[in-house]
């Protein structure tokens, strides 16, 4: 799922999302910085953020809670939320379960996430157990909460459901399993998570200081515990090959910034492997960035061109690199599931691996 933080993907216009080159059918929302900037009461004067933005497809809406554990020591943790200095202002302000299933609730995305709080990846057992516990206190506020605007968007029998945001029928929210790199607090918020009861469900806190085998090790032991008939959601992660690496441990969804991010710096994703278009060797390299990729980008321009543009400082440059990324992440889940459906996704997952390894040519 592409990353739209402040209710755009970065550097792509929507017809391009939405054009055969791409077909994103789900993107995301920052409930963060939508919340801050332009502010919920401008979002539902506007219809909601999907009119708001001009995007008809699905979204999914993130809690705000790695965003504001990100500030570190510009926040303060408690039992009731989390007090943080804005990064746009400085203002003091407060985010809870409730205020975050409200800012979902008015976003309107079909997907919501449960306000969680993110361990980092070396807490102790701990440090990680008292982060769980909270997470799990919070989830039962955000499904509580969350429920209310469902029940007001279906029978309008909540007390002042006229003043909420309503929302329809078939808006789902997925709660979150956290406990750091401990197996057994893993298990333990998985279990409790699922007790709680949401229609998918997330693992969250990876992809933030650990290594790459403790990362792996996580998805292995929950991911196959999670249930069969409800989404599996790794939040944040990651490269194609973490993604096909999780695909195989039991993994169906996925959001990450590294497309959008690493084409505004230069670099593209292929079927070989990173390539850095800032290199001298692209110079006069009149191949496409993949030979094997069939985006417009691909067919259209050269990695010389392409390397012109971004030592030129032209905004063309990240928006073609950008393009490019994420119609080979995009392309890659499409080969994925048809690998699946077929009944090769071993092998597929081999030979991805092998050739993604062998190398730029």
């Amino acid at each position: 799922m592409p990353v739209g933080t402040a209710g755009t993907v970065k550097g792509i216009r929507f017809e391009e999302l939405e054009s055969p080159d791409l077909d994103a059918q789900i993107i995301l929302g920052n409930t963060y910085h939508l919340w801050l900037r332009p502010g919920i009461e401008t979002i539902k004067a506007c219809g909601g953020l999907h009119k708001f933005v001009g995007w008809d497809r699905a979204m999914l809406t993130d809690s705000g809670g790695f965003q504001v554990w990100s500030l570190g020591k510009l926040r303060k943790i408690s039992e009731e939320g989390t007090k943080f200095r804005s990064h746009i202002d400085g203002a003091l302000c407060f985010l809870s379960p409730e205020i975050s299933m409200e800012v979902q609730a008015a976003l309107g995305a079909e997907i919501a996430m449960a306000f969680d709080e993110c361990a980092p990846g070396e807490a102790t057992h701990e440090e990680a157990r008292a982060s769980m516990e909270l997470t799990l206190r919070w989830a039962e506020r955000s499904k509580g909460a969350f429920d209310r605007y469902r029940t007001a968007g279906g029978s309008q029998r909540v007390e002042d459901a006229d003043k909420m945001s309503a929302l329809p029928a078939g808006h789902a929210l997925f709660g979150i399993v956290q406990g750091a790199s401990h197996l057994d607090l893993r298990r333990e918020s998985l279990e409790r998570t699922v007790e709680i009861g949401f229609d998918g469900y997330a693992i969250g806190g990876l992809s933030v200081g650990e290594e790459k085998p403790v990362m792996l090790g996580v998805i292995e032991e929950i991911a196959p515990r999670m249930p069969a008939d409800r989404p599996r959601y790794l939040m944040g992660v990651g490269t194609p090959q973490d993604l096909l690496d999780a695909v195989a441990r039991g993994v169906d969804m996925f959001d990450c910034v590294l497309p959008t991010r690493n084409g505004r710096t230069g670099q593209a994703f292929t079927s070989r492997g990173k390539l850095n278009i800032k290199n001298a060797r692209y110079a006069q390299d009149q191949r496409p960035l993949d030979a094997e990729c069939q985006c417009s980008v691909c067919r259209r321009h050269s990695r010389a061109f392409l390397r012109h543009l971004y030592l030129s400082g032209e905004m063309l440059a990240s928006i073609l690199l950008t393009h490019h990324n994420l119609a080979f992440f995009l392309d890659t889940m499409r080969r994925v599931r048809q690998a699946i459906r077929s009944g090769q996704f071993t092998k597929f997952h081999r030979d991805y691996t092998e050739q993604l390894n062998s190398g730029l040519e």
